[in-house]
């Protein structure tokens, strides 16, 4: 009967539920700690906690604006490149127009200078074919002169009718030839 009575008495103490002072002694410094951790605690969590996220959206509403003026520093650095590129374009294509009126104005210069080297070469050819033919009438007249001279047996040394004749001789050899020419241009 002992360990009935044991057994009774282990069952009427149930270790799940403490003693009735321990309880309420229990229940009381629960109910300081929570009022001090209310009045005192939590108002400083509540503001730290509060702060924080302030900070926080303090940080994101920064860094939303940082972005924003970065991509508006992107889109002006791309219009800058865009204008950039525009006026390299535009530069490129003003120096090949200069280029090809500098080229044309060159070739221009080049031909005006052509033609002067022409006719002054023309003008020489001219002036050396007049004195050739002048001096090829005195040496022709000279040599037909002195031929005459022997063939006649005397000498003609008068020169002004030496000259006419020889200027007669020539003309006369002149026309032939310039009548030969035009005869053959008009087959």
């Amino acid at each position: 009967m002992n360990a009935l009575v044991q057994v009774a008495a282990e069952e009427s103490e149930n270790p799940l539920i403490p003693p009735i002072p321990e309880l309420v002694i229990g229940l009381i410094a629960f109910a300081i700690v929570f009022i001090f951790l209310a009045k005192k605690l939590l108002p400083n969590i509540n503001r730290v906690l509060e702060e924080r996220r302030e900070a926080i959206e303090g940080g994101m509403e920064k860094a939303e604006a940082t972005q924003a003026e970065a991509q508006q520093v992107l889109e002006d650095y791309r219009a800058q490149l865009a204008d950039a590129r525009h006026e390299a374009a535009r530069l490129r294509q003003e120096a090949q127009e200069q280029g090809a009126a500098l080229i044309a104005e060159m070739r221009a210069e080049g031909q005006r200078q052509r033609e002067e080297i022409i006719a002054a070469g023309h003008s020489q050819i001219e002036a050396d074919r007049k004195q050739a033919a002048q001096t090829l009438r005195q040496d022709v007249g000279r040599l037909a002169t002195d031929l005459a001279g022997r063939i006649v047996g005397e000498s003609l040394e008068d020169v002004a009718r030496q000259s006419r004749t020889i200027d007669r001789f020539l003309d006369e050899l002149e026309a032939k030839t310039t009548d030969g020419s035009k005869a053959e241009a008009g087959r």
